[in-house]
């Protein structure tokens, strides 16, 4: 039997990682720290009642010792080019604690480094293959999804709120507001991101507790539709933000609307959510 309250607390840790991870990257330091203190705990109170599926490609002191070579190594690196720690970054530490957490004696824990192992891998899988090797084969699928998936529904939904705007190029937009600008909407403002954690969570909490196949393909539906309505909200927020207040306001509020959109939906939807689990 699917645990659905299980799954949106899972959503709601992804909400405050991805918080955590903008905060500490590029917003307030001490917000990113707080979130981050609040997802441990949050972290703590799952419970899983089934069966992990372990990782045996290496023995768990080898694990360890790898895992504190991947921290080390994206650590030094990230200091070596004085670089703040990304998305991407900080799956790679997630990576690396949760490798060390499945050595230690403790059931719940090592049942967390197991989620977080599959969690942050398939992560990073899906990032190397959607940014990089798409980039090294010049494979533009991130333009096209950028322009079709992204840009044009939210200039749709702007222009029908009677703010003028107009698509100057695959990826940006032209603004007559308090100040004439364009924006670029791509990137992070794609909504990948998100997507690719939502992926990643569904991916991993199969691995821990038992769910039926057609239970994991509505999971992993609903991760992506939860994604992409919270990101156009968040993308059209800022044109109005932007169209009304100018651009500095608009790169301000830019850093830390995405995650408060997202947990904000998660939050939405629990009702529904709650209807559907009782039917």
């Amino acid at each position: 039997m699917l645990e659905i309250r299980n799954i949106l607390v899972f959503l709601l840790i992804l909400g405050l990682f991805l918080g955590a991870t903008v905060e500490l990257s590029e917003g307030i330091t001490f917000v990113g720290v707080f979130l981050f203190i609040l997802l441990i705990v949050l972290i703590s109170r799952v419970k899983f009642t089934g069966k992990a599926e372990k990782i045996r490609v290496l023995s768990v002191f080898h694990m360890q010792i790898l895992g504190i070579a991947i921290i080390s190594a994206d650590l030094i690196y990230n200091m070596r080019i004085s670089s703040s720690l990304g998305t991407l970054d900080m799956m790679t530490l997630l990576l690396g604690l949760s490798l060390i957490a499945q050595g230690i004696e403790k059931e719940n824990i090592q049942k967390m480094g197991i989620f977080g192992t599959y969690m942050s891998i398939t992560f990073i899988i899906l990032f190397l293959v959607f940014f990089t090797l798409f980039n090294k084969f010049n494979i533009g699928f991130i333009h096209i999804f950028d322009h079709y998936v992204v840009l044009l529904p939210s200039v749709f939904v702007i222009r029908s709120l009677g703010v003028p705007i107009e698509v100057i190029e695959i990826e940006t937009v032209y603004m007559r507001g308090v100040e004439n600008m364009s924006v670029i909407i791509g990137g992070p403002c794609s909504g990948l991101y998100s997507m690719f954690l939502l992926v990643s969570t569904v991916v991993a909490y199969t691995r821990i507790e038992p769910i039926e196949r057609r239970n994991i393909l509505l999971l992993l539906g609903i991760s992506v539709v939860i994604a992409y309505v919270a990101n156009l909200v968040r993308v059209t927020s800022l044109y109005i933000i932007g169209f009304y207040f100018g651009k500095d306001i608009m790169m301000t509020v830019h850093t830390h609307l995405g995650w408060m959109i997202f947990i904000v939906v998660i939050m939405l939807i629990f009702p529904v959510i709650k209807k559907f689990e009782g039917s």
